[in-house]
């Protein structure tokens, strides 16, 4: 099978997986929002959560970014006995690491609640504290989970690691249930550790068919270990600095009426639905392809994966991007207004919505961008721009926040992941010259204007149904014709306008090398 064709096949494997995860993860949301609504309980178990993933996110986001590269490297070579020494290695560290990281955190939970959500004040600090001490261990499960879910990765499975998000998913949602009718917010917050614990033990068995066999033993001084060490440290920064961006949303939003923290939940929630649907599986897929072209220094294929792989994310994320922000009420409305949720939580997470969908394209793109970076084992250059982009959102949340309070975080956001994208892409032009020469720029262009007569057409639509339905059925037919209308129009204008391109997208959506190589 030609390398093009198996990433296609894997990107819809697990952009299968990926949206049957995101389906059942909106119905734990619908759940939780149902049960919790969107007050201090609902805020406290957000930021509590908040707290251990920023930690988790640092130390795993760094080494799976590194770990898989390496690995690679050394399984190109004939040398899977010693990748796998490699990794046992870094699992026992990581879950050591974390280990002791939950214990000092449970210790000092209310120093660390003061340093993440300063707003907190009374009853919703004290309750922040009791739940974050509950759901820390999580790191520990989470951190296995995303190793395995990226050596699996390494060795062309994929449909299991996707498919543990929605065990993940469904534990929460039993857990809350059960476990969070029965004992509330408190319940809700050990369910989601037994759940992240369930998406981690779903996977081991299928680890241990791949060739891993686990070892009680450190070797600290394996070269390729050593190189782990030396690639994670900046790749944690840059992790780091993306977190600085969430950790200053939080610190901002803990001083924001009832509810900020839970409408910017709520509606990220609905962003990362197109983002994990297509581009996380994307870059899932192609990671470990782009590794081993990296690794080969064949620079042309390499340039042809990534444009063709970000024409397939700017023509399908600008047009979810947009239909979001047209539809952002509405959508709101239909998924999450019932229970304890009313309609001033349904205000609150639609301007959220509308203005995190700004930057959306961003967002989206920065992760197969930064992918690129990582493949050429290149992790400061992501570092020294996140640096400038924290400081970009800082300046921006600032400011916004005085005019649109929790909504401005959320522009300040999207402008920031604007940047960003910018940025990462002329960098890796310079090093991947190739990519100047895949007609980007036009190509945006061409979505940008096809986007907009969608954007009109599912205005009206939705416009002219609004007054004329009733009930929930009512609203998901108005919905679902406005959506149902604008993908018609935006794939009519699309094919118009660039007819060879989006051919290409439409029918084949991942295949990557002209060139055929045999995987």
């Amino acid at each position: 099978m030609t390398t093009g064709k198996f990433i296609f096949k894997a990107t819809l494997l697990i952009a299968f997986f990926n949206l049957m995860s995101r389906l059942l993860g909106l119905l734990r949301d619908v759940v939780i929002a149902r049960q919790f609504g969107a007050g201090d309980f609902i805020d406290a178990y957000q930021m509590a959560l908040k707290t251990p993933n920023m930690l988790f996110a640092i130390v795993s986001g760094a080494l799976v970014t590194v770990v898989v590269p390496v690995y690679t490297e050394y399984a190109a070579r004939g040398e899977k006995k010693e990748a796998w020494k490699i990794f046992n290695t870094v699992l026992i560290l990581v879950t050591l690491f974390f280990l002791a990281a939950s214990i000092l955190g449970i210790a000092g939970a209310p120093l660390l609640i003061k340093l993440v959500a300063p707003g907190f004040k009374g009853s919703v600090q004290t309750m922040t504290v009791e739940l974050v001490r509950i759901v820390l261990p999580l790191m520990i499960f989470a951190g296995l989970a995303s190793l395995f879910t990226n050596l699996l990765n390494a060795n062309n499975i994929f449909g299991l690691p996707a498919f543990s998000t929605s065990v993940n998913n469904i534990f929460i949602i039993i857990s809350a249930l059960t476990l969070g009718s029965r004992y509330g917010i408190q319940g809700l917050a050990l369910g989601t550790v037994l759940a992240m614990a369930a998406m981690a033990l779903v996977q081991f068995p299928t680890l241990l068919k791949s060739g891993f066999k686990f070892r009680l033993a450190l070797d600290l001084r394996h070269p390729g270990v050593q190189k782990v060490y030396i690639l994670a440290l900046p790749a944690a920064i840059g992790v780091a600095v993306n977190q600085a961006n969430v950790y200053i949303n939080g610190v901002l939003a803990s001083w924001l009426p009832e509810g900020s923290i839970s409408a910017l939940s709520y509606a990220d929630r609905l962003i990362q639905f197109p983002v994990s649907l297509f581009v996380l599986a994307l870059g899932t897929a192609v990671f470990p392809a782009l590794s081993g072209w990296a690794a080969r220094g064949d620079q042309e294929d390499l340039a042809k994966i990534l444009l063709t792989s970000m024409k397939v994310v700017i023509a399908g994320i600008i047009p979810a991007s947009v239909g979001l922000m047209v539809l952002s009420q509405p959508i709101v409305k239909l998924v999450f207004e019932r229970g304890a949720f009313d309609q001033a939580a349904s205000a609150m997470t639609a301007a959220a919505l509308f203005f995190y969908a700004v930057g959306l394209v961003g967002q989206a793109s920065a992760i197969l961008l930064t992918r690129g970076f990582y493949a050429l084992q290149d992790t400061r250059t992501p570092v020294k721009l996140g640096l400038v982009i924290v400081g970009v959102n800082l300046i921006l949340s600032l400011f916004f926040i005085r005019y649109l309070q929790h909504a401005g975080l959320a522009l300040a956001n999207s402008l920031a992941n604007l940047t960003y994208l910018v940025l990462l892409l002329e960098f890796l032009k310079r090093k991947i010259p190739c990519l100047r020469e895949g007609g980007l720029f036009k190509f945006t262009l061409i979505i940008l204007v096809s986007a907009g007569i969608m954007a009109v057409a599912s205005y009206a639509v939705n416009g002219a149904l609004a007054a004329r339905v009733q009930g929930f059925a009512g609203l998901l037919l108005q919905v679902g014709l406005a959506i149902t209308a604008g993908i018609l129009v935006y794939a009519g204008a699309l094919f118009a306008l660039y007819k060879e391109d989006a051919r290409r997208i439409f029918k084949t959506a991942g295949e990557a090398a002209r060139r055929r190589r045999k995987s």
